[in-house]
């Protein structure tokens, strides 16, 4: 059966919902609406006699780099290159853009795939679980989302995702948390409830103390009796910590680049990433 490539539209979500409850992603339909929202002309799916069969989407931030996320392909449809061509429409459409460079999180199975494409690799991540029993939701007032976390997180993502972030914290809230010092900020953190698990992202601290109070605050918060974080293998306190609430490794990713990586960020302050389908 031959494919065709054309761009998203909101009529595709449901499918697009489908494909990631197969795939036991975490991802919800405001996830894939935050896409279309940010950047709907580069967000496309495969279709064939009136089926979508696959999808991939991207965002770009500042013009600085974009992401690709979202590459999925329904299993009876695997096999045919839909996804090795949704990967190319998406790369094609943010060359002609002048995007200087394409990010991504890559599971182990796809890492060979991104690697005959150009992309390396620039640091590892873990996620981590935790199951337990569920709680009462948390009666923490909302914190605002200020002007000088949005300044921190453009150094230490970099590039601007305000708007993202503010889109996360106008469904959650409760969950933006803040770890300040005497005279400066000392961390933030945002969280998001996902189609299996709440999660703990982007979590940033300029130290231990910060991280631990961040993280302690966020589970006290949340009332998910699942949790996920996408924690930087090389940081020093993230997994430390979440070993030491009880979480569980799941699964393995890498953060690849393609192109030229002119603002990588502070990955020395990331504790914990927005996601990976986000960056």
């Amino acid at each position: 059966m031959g494919f065709h490539i054309r761009r998203m539209t909101p009529g595709d979500i449901s499918a697009g919902e489908q494909f990631a409850q197969i795939a036991a992603w975490n991802q919800t339909r405001s996830d894939w609406e935050r896409f279309l929202r940010a950047n709907r002309e580069g967000c496309f799916v495969a279709e064939a006699g009136g089926e979508v069969m696959g999808t991939v989407a991207t965002i770009t931030y500042q013009g600085r780099f974009a992401w690709i996320g979202m590459v999925l392909v329904h299993p009876d449809r695997r096999g045919r290159g839909i996804g090795t061509r949704l990967l190319n429409t998406a790369i094609e459409y943010l060359e002609s853009c002048r995007i200087p460079c394409i990010k991504l999180d890559s599971t182990p199975q796809g890492k060979p795939l991104y690697e005959k494409l150009g992309f390396v690799s620039m640091f590892e991540i873990e996620r981590w679980e935790l199951r337990r029993s569920p709680e009462r939701e948390s009666d923490a007032a909302p914190a605002a989302v200020t002007a000088e976390m949005l300044e921190r997180d453009r150094e230490v993502f970099g590039a601007d995702r305000s708007e993202l972030l503010r889109s996360i914290a106008l469904d959650y809230p409760h969950l933006v948390i803040h770890s300040r010092g005497q005279e400066e900020l000392m961390g933030y953190s945002f969280g998001r409830r996902g189609a299996l698990a709440d999660h703990l992202g982007p979590w940033v601290a300029r130290d231990e103390p910060a991280a631990r109070e961040l993280l302690n605050e966020f589970l006290r918060r949340s009332n998910g009796a699942r949790i996920f974080v996408d924690a930087l293998k090389g940081n020093p306190w993230a997994i430390g910590l979440l070993r030491e609430r009880g979480f569980q490794f799941s699964r393995p990713l890498t953060r690849m680049y393609r192109g030229r990586n002119e603002f990588p960020g502070r990955i020395d302050l990331q504790c914990g990433v927005l996601g990976p389908e986000f960056g």
